[in-house]
């Protein structure tokens, strides 16, 4: 019974939370590394691009309620994302054709274009900032359970309960719909498999045919959607604070770089990489060697490898180890 009590504790507090963060990061991780793949710059905006689209689902979510509509058992901002995808998409279009096209036609370093994106991050923070505020915004019917812990005791009396947010399923199905959809798209679709060749050897794929501008269209549309979904499952998940998503950055750069910058099935690996990570090393595991080990042999401190002030720390350590020793990163980079 005490066995039983441990693995539903660690399930409840690190894989579950783990599985959900994870996929939240590999969907940002999947854009950055879409846009270094293709467009060949680091885009720093990641983080506001992300809050740019989930501020939409805030407000739509906001609208949709007051009217009297929900979306049943599930979150209602489930029933915005459209609505919210075709403003982001809206937006960066507008943001590429008046900022990026410019310095793209010029055919500027990369650093250059990576610096513009610096600015475009500000401005979209002052947009968000005067649209929607700083303050921290719920989505109202966002926290909905399939299983509460008090249910789960009751039908196995175990001591341990096991909380299942509709969230938490809606964002691990979600995640992997979006991103098998991607990946048929790019490995099967005509168009999927001209934004590879132009990813490998732009030369060679203009000189084939392949139209610069479809691919840097379509490029944007699936960021727009990877982006947009991303986040509003995030504010779900945690809460809408726009500018927490700056904060994100380093974790989605960070499994970008693990999984091998450019490769979108490595970005969404290491997604889930950086998340298992930083949840399993601040989680304190007393209550689970209690539940295992005899009396005498029971802890007395939280047994806890970092305190979770240093989340972001293990994002960062991770990050440099792997540009140490393996710059390509785990799953080599470079192969959209």
């Amino acid at each position: 019974m005490d066995f039983l009590n441990a693995i539903i504790l660690i399930c409840n507090y690190t894989i579950l939370p783990a599985l959900t963060y994870g996929s939240q990061l590999a969907l940002g991780a999947i854009f950055v590394t879409l846009i270094y793949g293709i467009l060949r710059f680091a885009n720093f905006a990641t983080g506001d691009m992300m809050s740019f689209g989930t501020m939409f689902s805030v407000l739509l979510t906001y609208y949709f309620q007051s009217i009297g509509i929900s979306f049943g058992i599930l979150p209602t901002a489930l029933l915005t994302i459209p609505f919210a995808v075709f403003m982001m998409i809206f937006y960066m279009l507008t943001i590429d054709k008046l900022v990026f096209n410019y310095y793209r036609v010029k055919k500027s370093p990369p650093v250059q274009l990576a610096m513009v994106s610096v600015g475009v991050m500000f401005v979209t923070q002052a947009i968000i900032r005067i649209i929607i505020g700083p303050s921290d915004r719920r989505f109202l019917d966002g926290e909905k359970f399939i299983l509460k812990a008090s249910e789960f005791k009751e039908m196995t009396g175990l001591n341990e309960g096991l909380t299942i947010k509709t969230t938490q399923i809606s964002t691990i199905l979600i995640t992997i719909a979006v991103v098998s959809l991607m990946f048929w798209f790019l490995n099967k679709t005509k168009t999927g498999k001209s934004m590879r060749a132009y990813s490998d050897n732009e030369d060679l794929a203009l000189l084939s045919g392949i139209d610069p501008k479809k691919i840097v269209l379509i490029t944007w549309i699936i960021a727009g959607i990877l982006a947009t979904i991303g986040g509003i499952l995030y504010g779900l998940d945690k809460s809408y604070r726009p500018f927490v998503y700056f904060n994100n950055m380093l974790p989605i750069f960070a499994a970008a770089i693990v999984g091998g910058i450019g490769n979108p099935y490595g970005a969404f690996l290491g997604g889930y990489v950086i998340a298992f990570a930083e949840i399993f090393l601040t989680y304190a595991y007393k209550k689970f060697f209690v539940y295992l080990l005899p009396d005498f042999l029971e802890p007395s401190s939280l047994v806890q490898f970092l305190s979770t002030d240093y989340k972001f720390a293990i994002s960062f350590s991770i990050l440099v180890i792997v540009l140490l020793f393996k710059p390509s990163g785990i799953f080599e980079g470079k192969k959209i």
